[in-house]
């Protein structure tokens, strides 16, 4: 008799201890698409001063803007959405420069050696007019043609919120920023992923590209080896 009553109460300590797990790994599970939950970060500063302030990360765009101060000069004064390239993106980019001129026969060039006007047409795409936040074109299931501060050179943003695990949309914020080519067949464009999206800054709005994106949008070589 004795022993039925600790089998049965050992049942129902076994059972309660069940629920609590499982009430735990709930709680645990939502908090975790919770962190997913992307907040826009803020920065006390223009969106040049942002760029400056992040130790090897932007130095080759750092590089870039101080030849073309009109850019530069955009990024402290007026409103724009910035999507940053990072170094990986320039040495990508210079890499296959001069492996073509060493195929060539050409002298190697650098990011301080490029003609101006061929950096300044491809710097100005990545830098849009009005500061958005990716609330503006989550709406649009297609994504949104925006245009570049300078020559109105047309720019597609869509808006992608990646997936957790086993939590379809739970994941994080991301945006994919493509150069149409003047084409509406999306099959010609070329397509950047971000990093991060929403930072916050005095003027501007910056989202960071992903390492793997070649600056220039796959243009960089043809136009800079002439």
């Amino acid at each position: 008799m004795m022993i039925n009553k600790n089998i049965k109460r050992f049942s129902r300590s076994f059972t309660m201890l069940l629920l609590v797990l499982i009430a735990f790994t709930a709680c645990k599970k939502e908090s975790m698409y919770h962190d997913y939950e992307n907040t826009i970060k803020e920065f006390d500063g223009t969106a040049l001063q942002y760029l400056q302030s992040q130790k090897n990360t932007f130095d080759s765009l750092l590089l870039v803007l101080d030849r073309l101060p009109e850019l530069k000069d955009s990024l402290s004064a007026k409103n724009v959405t910035l999507f940053a390239p990072t170094n990986q993106s320039f040495q990508a980019a210079i890499k296959n420069l001069n492996i073509e001129r060493k195929a060539q026969g050409k002298s190697a060039l650098y990011l301080s050696d490029c003609d101006l006007a061929e950096l300044d047409t491809l710097t100005t795409r990545y830098i849009l007019r009005n500061a958005r936040t990716t609330d503006s074109y989550a709406q649009f299931a297609d994504g949104l043609n925006i245009m570049s501060i300078k020559y109105a050179y047309p720019m597609h943003v869509q808006y992608n919120k990646l997936n957790a695990s086993g939590f379809v949309g739970g994941g994080p914020q991301s945006v994919i920023f493509s150069d149409p080519k003047g084409s509406i067949f999306e099959k010609y464009w070329e397509n950047a992923n971000t990093n991060a999206v929403n930072i916050k800054t005095k003027n501007a709005i910056v989202n960071i590209l992903a390492p793997l994106h070649d600056y220039g949008f796959n243009e960089f070589v043809i136009r800079v080896n002439k």
